[in-house]
C-alpha cells in the first residue's frame, strides 16, 4: 500500500476551505470571521465563521490539524489494536444554517488521519461526506443534491455510492426519536483500501463537489417568501440538529476529548432553537409532509 503524504494533504484541505468561503460570502455578501488558534497538546487550526448574515443566520467552515501521544477513546473504540499510539489528525468541517426556513442545512466534513508506533508501519485513512437537513422538504432540491453525490464518487467504483448513501442514513439517525435527522447524502470512514493515492483523489473528489451540492439549492431557496410559522417550525426542527450532534456525532467527541477548541468543535449549532412536549405537526399540513415524505429513507435517484 503506498505511503500516506500529509503535507498533500494540509495543503489541499487549507485551499479547499478557502475556495468554500469565498463562493458562500458571494451568497452571502458579509464576510466571513477569520480566527486561527493553536492548541497546547500540539496542532491547531482556522476557524472561519459568519453571524447573522444577509442569507446565512449562523454558518462555520473550519480547517483544523491536531496531533497527540495518546489515542483519544471515541477514535480508537473500534480499533482496539491502535490504542496508546500517536495520532494526527486534519479536515475541513462545515455547517450553513440559512436564514429562510426553505434553505436546508448542509454538513460536509472531509478528513485524513493517521497514527504511528515505533518500529510499525502507520495506519491512516480518510473519512468524511455531507448530508442535507431541509425544515421544508423539495424534490428538487433533494434529489440534485444526491445526484452530486453520486457523480462524485462514479469514478472510484460503482458500488460505492450506494454504501455510503446506507451509511449516512444509518450514521445521522436520532435512535431515541427513531427519525433520520434529514434527507441523508453520503458518509464513509476508515477509508483506505486503494492506497493512498485512489483514496485522497476520492476523497477530493467529495469535497470539490459540495459547492456543486449545495449553492443551486441556496440560490433557488434563499429569497422564498416566509412567515413566522416557517421560522417556528424552522427553530423546532433545528433541535433535532443539536440532539443529534450532542448525543451521537463522533466527530463531536473526537474534538472535544482530544483537547480541541470548543468555540470551533460546536459552531455547527444553530442559533436559535425550540423544544416542545410531544408536539406533533397538523395532519396534512406542510410541516407533515417533512415527515412523511422525507425524513424516511429513499432512493432519492430513482424518477
Amino acid at each position: 500500500m503506498s505511503a500516506p503524504t500529509p503535507a498533500l494533504v494540509k495543503a489541499w484541505l487549507l485551499d479547499l476551505q478557502s475556495r468554500i468561503v469565498a463562493a458562500l460570502e458571494a451568497v452571502d455578501g458579509k464576510p466571513f470571521l477569520r480566527d486561527a488558534w493553536e492548541r497546547p497538546e500540539g496542532g491547531g487550526g482556522i476557524s472561519r465563521l459568519i453571524e447573522e448574515g444577509n442569507v446565512i443566520e449562523r454558518g462555520g467552515c473550519n480547517f483544523s490539524h491536531v496531533m497527540g501521544s495518546n489515542l483519544p477513546p471515541s477514535a480508537a473504540a473500534g480499533r482496539p489494536e491502535l490504542a496508546g499510539r500517536s495520532w494526527e489528525a486534519m479536515g475541513v468541517s462545515l455547517v450553513i444554517h440559512p436564514r429562510n426556513p426553505y434553505a436546508p442545512t448542509v454538513h460536509m466534513n472531509v478528513r485524513f488521519f493517521t497514527t504511528t508506533a515505533e518500529g510499525l508501519d502507520p495506519v491512516w485513512w480518510f473519512g468524511g461526506g455531507m448530508d442535507l437537513t431541509p425544515y421544508y422538504g423539495s424534490e428538487e432540491d433533494t434529489r440534485h443534491f444526491h445526484r452530486t453525490c453520486r457523480d462524485a464518487l462514479a469514478p472510484f467504483g460503482e458500488d460505492l455510492h450506494e454504501r455510503f448513501k446506507k451509511w449516512c442514513d444509518d450514521y445521522f439517525y436520532l435512535k431515541h426519536r427513531k427519525e433520520p435527522r434529514g434527507v441523508g447524502g453520503i458518509f464513509f470512514d476508515d477509508f483506505n483500501a486503494p492506497g493512498f493515492e485512489a483514496s485522497y483523489a476520492m476523497m477530493q473528489s467529495v469535497g470539490n463537489s459540495f459547492l456543486d451540492a449545495y449553492l443551486p439549492i441556496l440560490e433557488r431557496r434563499k429569497d422564498q417568501p416566509y412567515g413566522e410559522r416557517e421560522r417556528d417550525f424552522q427553530a423546532y426542527r433545528r433541535g433535532r440538529y443539536v440532539e443529534f450532534n450532542l448525543v451521537f456525532d463522533r466527530g463531536t467527541l473526537f474534538g472535544l476529548q482530544s483537547g480541541g477548541r470548543t468555540e470551533a468543535i460546536l459552531m455547527s449549532m444553530p442559533p436559535i432553537v425550540k423544544w416542545r412536549y410531544d408536539w406533533h405537526p397538523a395532519p396534512g399540513s406542510k410541516e407533515a409532509a417533512l415527515y412523511t415524505d422525507f425524513l424516511v429513507h429513499r432512493d432519492w435517484l430513482q424518477t
